[in-house]
């Protein structure tokens, strides 16, 4: 899971898609925009009571409420009405919804290859946790997981939090699985998760439901340091007063959560791709690592690749940040098991754990300041990348 490619899909994929990866091109129904669905951003000081009257006035019909990240709310109503809308002078942007993509112990080759069995948390050596938080947007978690410690969560599609596909679990693993001896550990291992699920048990996503997700991290964001984003759009980059995802992530960032995202796995120009283009995030993109080691000399433990060279599958360009492991990665899956997925779903919490124990060690660190010093702790002893740009592959040996 979280290697979505033109060729086959690893979560059901239809009209409207899971987040993560950017899809086929005809899993696309021009160019994403789900029909009838818009995101409506307020100059409101209660969007819940002007969300709620716009639908007794108009009739539309509204999914979500936003009061944190973004003023405003998502609901359903014609183009007609969405036209009548924007001529209230409280309504500063109507901008249709889009589908969103899924990207989707032993020490795992990844862990050791970015160094985490020698950071300050020592990972592999059975011993204690990181005193941090990680937000993972996704599908869920199973909280049951027994390598897995999840502080709590919420759903913005129904229900709970629980995992019904496997792939926020697999994100949360190599993040923050435990280092207890058994199963595997993450980069942050015992690091406390929180589960925010934005997509349904049928791998289905949009930009309101993750705009909910960064929503719900936003209100929280005295408590959580560091937001996965293992997930993607095929839309317009935006600004960070456009009304949209871009704005509230924005915002988020400014409330001092530090995102990281996946570069998509189309194995093209990741500028086509939200949030993968936004400046305020840290974008991963991925490589074939099978032995933790530098120098190419591995033989592949799976189908994909050759070893320490850029991932056929990921996304580059120059709003690609860093690359981190992303074939072949073994993480915990629902019912206490573990499994090997491939995507640059995998790569980015790589790098979100390697962000949550930075921010454990230097308390009070911004995003930018975070963003910088993992930039400048990389390593490029890996083999050549899809663009004159080489970025930086993830190392935390210095934290």
């Amino acid at each position: 899971m979280g290697f979505l490619s033109r060729a086959a899909a690893l979560v059901a994929v239809a009209a409207a898609t899971a987040l993560g990866v950017p899809g086929a091109a005809a899993d696309r129904a021009a160019d994403g925009v789900v029909p009838g669905s818009y995101i409506v951003a307020l100059d409101a000081a209660d969007p819940a009571a002007v969300a709620a009257e716009h639908g007794r006035r108009l009739g539309v019909s509204v999914d979500y409420v936003y009061r944190s990240a973004l003023r405003g709310y998502a609901a359903r109503m014609s183009a007609q009405t969405a036209r009548r809308l924007s001529e209230d002078g409280r309504v500063r942007a109507v901008t249709p919804d889009r589908t969103v993509q899924l990207t989707a112990q032993t020490v795992p080759p990844g862990i050791d290859r970015v160094d985490a069995d020698v950071s300050s948390a020592a990972s592999g050596d059975g011993k204690g946790s990181v005193d941090v938080d990680i937000a993972v947007i996704d599908t869920g978690i199973d909280a049951k997981h027994r390598d897995l410690t999840v502080a709590g969560g919420a759903s913005c599609v129904g229900g709970t939090f629980r995992d019904g596909i496997g792939h926020g679990t697999h994100v949360a693993g190599i993040a923050a699985a435990r280092d207890n001896r058994t199963g595997v550990v993450g980069v942050a291992p015992g690091a406390r998760l929180w589960a925010v699920r934005v997509f349904t048990s049928n791998g289905l996503g949009a930009l309101a439901s993750v705009l909910c997700g960064v929503d719900w991290v936003t209100a929280n964001a005295g408590t959580i340091e560091v937001a996965n984003m293992s997930l993607g759009a095929f839309a317009p980059e935006g600004s960070c007063t456009d009304g949209g995802l871009h704005e509230a992530i924005c915002a988020s960032v400014d409330a001092g959560v530090t995102y990281v995202v996946a570069a998509g796995n189309d194995a093209t120009n990741a500028a086509q791709f939200v949030p993968a283009s936004y400046d305020e995030v840290i974008t991963v993109s991925a490589v074939a690592d099978f032995d933790g080691r530098p120098g190419g000399l591995a033989a592949p433990t799976c189908p994909t690749g050759h070893d320490d060279t850029f991932a056929a599958f990921s996304n580059f360009g120059p709003d690609v940040d860093l690359t981190a492991p992303g074939v072949c990665v073994l993480s915990t899956v629902p019912g206490s098991g573990y499994a090997t997925y491939s995507g640059t779903s995998m790569s980015s919490p790589h790098v979100a754990g390697a962000a949550a124990l930075y921010a454990s060690t230097h308390p009070g660190a911004t995003p930018a300041e975070i963003k910088a010093a993992l930039t400048a702790a990389g390593t490029l002893d890996w083999l050549g990348d899809r663009d004159t740009v080489q970025e930086p592959l993830v190392n935390v040996g210095a934290f």
